[in-house]
């Protein structure tokens, strides 16, 4: 007889219980909405303003995420440096920390008396309650999501075919784009389309750090915010468009992540495609 297979039984009582927990909240959410009015409560003309400012900024801090983050994860996942441990937790600091902290210090850096705050106020930029502090409000809380997903990414496949193209002849840069980023694709489409909804949904440091200015720095988060004492039906729309729009970003990111994979089983082997 062939041994059984599986998980344990009693795994499905918690796994059930945590599903619960998570899906209960947005079914109390959905049937808290006021359905004849939702098309008017979620194309108000600031809800419009704010769910395009919201789309804008979070696109733009994902691309900047991607700019920044993946050779940060590279770095981390490739370099043997004794100040690793402490680069790596300054990547996982955002995500253990109140996003009201992150934007303090923000502010502290970037604002008119912040340290670089001073300097680029002397030559006329100023960052502190403006679209751009809103994006890199968004990208502080956002990076880390990419980087740990690349840096695992990158661990998990070692670098078995880098050596392979570097003792082909292969430089460093060719290593890096034909044979490295081909590789890590999955990882980063997911870990892209992961900063850009956790950029979408950011509130704490994009208000310590931005304000709240109709159609300059208020975001979605905060339209509802304010809203949440003003309108609470719109609050409730707003809210459950914002479920909606993460729902679906972070299906696509799967679905792209497992139709772009390059390594695919094959009779029992792992293959890499061209």
């Amino acid at each position: 007889m062939m041994p059984r297979t599986g998980l344990p039984r009693w795994l499905l009582l918690p796994a059930a219980l945590g599903f619960v927990l998570v899906a209960g909240p947005l079914v109390a959410l959905t049937g808290a909405v006021d359905w004849s009015n939702f098309l008017a409560l979620i194309t108000s003309p600031a809800s419009r303003d704010a769910l395009e400012l919201s789309l804008r900024t979070a696109l733009a801090a994902a691309a900047l995420c991607v700019l920044l983050g993946v050779p940060m994860a590279a770095v981390l996942a490739r370099s043997n440096w004794r100040a690793l441990p402490v680069l790596r937790a300054l990547v996982l600091l955002p995500l253990v920390l109140p996003p009201v902290v992150g934007g303090l210090a923000l502010l502290y850096l970037f604002g008119r008396q912040g340290l670089l705050g001073r300097e680029l106020e002397a030559v006329g930029i100023r960052i502190a309650f403006s679209t751009t502090a809103v994006v890199l409000a968004q990208t502080f809380v956002a990076l880390p999501f990419l980087v740990i997903t690349l840096e695992g990414a990158m661990r998990t496949a070692g670098d078995r075919f880098e050596r392979i193209a570097a003792t082909l002849g292969a430089r460093p840069t060719t290593v890096w784009w034909r044979v490295t980023l081909p590789l890590l694709r999955p990882a980063l489409i997911s870990g892209t389309v992961l900063a850009f909804a956790r950029a979408l949904g950011e509130f704490g440091a994009t208000l310590t750090f931005a304000g709240s200015l109709q159609g300059r720095t208020r975001t979605l988060p905060l339209e509802i915010y304010l809203q949440r004492e003003a309108d609470p039906d719109a609050a409730v729309a707003l809210s459950l468009l914002l479920v909606l729009a993460a729902s679906a970003v972070v299906l696509v990111a799967y679905r792209g992540a497992r139709a772009a994979s390059p390594i695919r089983p094959s009779s029992g082997r792992r293959e890499v495609t061209a």
